[in-house]
């Protein structure tokens, strides 16, 4: 590996230093030099493979436009990553069902049902017609393990006729591996796909990068560290870049690798001290004055991040733990949940430098706010679900509160938002479908058997749901 120079952060974070691959960085531009110069004969996808500077086409169903900041440049039919291909959980499909049974004799909508090995609470992603999900499965095929020794798998399902194609390991799991959270898996994170690659990660257990039909091109498992309730955080993708978070018992830290070999090219400490310093969340790459930056947040803070060097930008300090939502860049602002005990919704000016506590928060929001599902943007709105089951909708601009609905349950999954239709997943399997207007109203209620904590994915015009026993496809038929 090659040594690594030292970067540079704010005053305001006080303790480590990034780490930065100097040479890998010299060999990065002369690729974006190299890049810019045919880039206009490239299409869409090749061109913009982290779906980040393309501004998602604004669309109007129902009477609702749909713009945001995020971006994509989806081929009909991929979901290459958590929330999809704008990273936000929105879609843009008036053929998706909203109302599906799998009660015996009453089955509405199933397209198929595929049992899934193990348990995993990644969400799926989708190439074509193929599904890829991970899994922890027990090494005793009849699943009498009596410790967390686990295989560490890569599974793939045909999207047509939801049959297995492939079951493969990827990492065997000590069984003097760290006890997880009941709510948890050894398998949370979702995979993040680009061409014909996928990049898998187990938290504290490893990342990997495999082809589509699952041939292992590098693994790391590096990154050790001590976990607090197992694993969640999922990767992202920026230009060359694999970015994830480390935050654990014993480090905290953001770190991304090169996706071609799996080699660390930065890695940014948090730079304060806390009490509980560990977090599960999903870093969001955003563009904000013709600047890209990664926003990493964790327990006590959130860092924008400078996605070449791993240089701290700017950050916002607050109080809170645990963070599991991922950050969501909508109208200008950033937006993001402090989390555990009492979460506050911050929305964030993306623009400064340093610490921008007291300039660049532009509101706060109390009451209502997840410590586990993100929120997702309808129009003007941002759309949210409690863990306890209050939805809310505020108004994106000031956060004003539009209205407040309670609709019973409990949640991790995030929400999916179709035109004006709001698609909630509960954890006992039931699905509820509002549409938003000035008030919300209620489509109706879907119940699949088991758990669910696992966030939608799209097929065509069908609905991918992963539930504690399996994989549903859901369309109309």
């Amino acid at each position: 590996m090659p040594a690594l120079r030292l970067g540079t952060q704010p005053s305001t974070t006080r303790c480590e230093k990034p780490t930065f691959n100097a040479s890998f960085a010299v060999s990065r531009a002369a690729q974006r030099a190299s890049r810019e110069t045919s880039r206009n004969c490239l299409p869409l996808r090749a061109r913009n493979h982290n779906w980040k500077t393309i501004v998602l086409a604004i669309v109007s169903i129902g009477g609702f436009s749909l713009g945001t900041g995020a971006s994509s440049s989806r081929c009909h039919g991929d979901w290459p990553e958590f929330r999809g291909p704008s990273q936000n959980g929105m879609v843009a499909n008036p053929g998706l069902p909203i109302a599906w049974s799998a009660e015996p004799g009453q089955e509405k909508n199933i397209v198929w049902f595929a049992p899934v090995r193990g348990l995993g609470w990644s969400s799926p992603v989708i190439v074509g017609d193929r599904i890829f999900l991970t899994s922890a499965c027990d090494d005793d095929s009849a699943g009498n393990n009596s410790d967390n020794s686990k295989s560490l798998a890569l599974i793939c399902i045909d999207g047509k006729s939801g049959k297995t194609q492939f079951e493969k390991t990827i990492f065997e799991q000590d069984a003097k591996a760290p006890s997880i959270h009941n709510k948890n898996s050894h398998a949370s994170p979702t995979p993040v796909v680009q061409g014909n690659r996928l990049f898998l990660h187990f938290g504290h257990q490893g990342t990997a990068c495999t082809d589509l039909d699952g041939a292992v091109i590098w693994k790391n498992r590096d990154h050790v560290y001590s976990p607090v309730h197992g694993n969640g955080g999922s990767p992202i993708l920026a230009e060359e870049l694999v970015v994830f978070t480390c935050d654990g018992a014993d480090a905290s830290y953001t770190v991304a690798l090169d996706q071609k070999t799996g080699r660390e090219v930065w890695r940014t400490p948090r730079g304060i001290q806390c009490e509980r310093p560990f977090s599960f969340a999903t870093p969001q790459l955003i563009e904000a004055n013709g600047k890209s930056q990664i926003i990493s947040p964790g327990s006590d803070i959130v860092q924008s991040l400078d996605p070449d060097t791993g240089n701290v930008l700017w950050s916002v300090r607050y109080e809170g733990f645990s963070l599991i939502p991922r950050p969501l860049f909508h109208q200008g602002l950033v937006y993001l949940s402090t989390g555990y005990m009492a979460p506050k919704l911050l929305a964030i000016d993306p623009t400064g430098t340093g610490d921008v506590t007291d300039s660049h928060v532009r509101w706060t929001l109390s009451g209502g706010i997840p410590n586990t599902p993100s929120f997702a943007p309808v129009g003007d709105q941002l759309v949210m679900v409690s863990d306890g089951g209050i939805a809310t909708g505020v108004r994106a601009t000031d956060g004003k509160k539009l209205w407040q609905k309670r609709i019973g349950g409990n949640y991790s999954a995030s929400p999916t938002i179709n035109g004006n239709l709001v698609f909630l997943q509960s954890e006992n399997g039931e699905a509820i479908v509002l549409k938003i207007d000035e008030q919300p109203e209620e489509l109706s209620r879907n119940q699949l058997p088991g758990r669910v904590f696992a966030s939608y994915a799209t097929i065509d015009n069908d609905w991918v749901i992963r539930t504690e026993g399996g994989l549903y496809r859901i369309g109309s038929r």
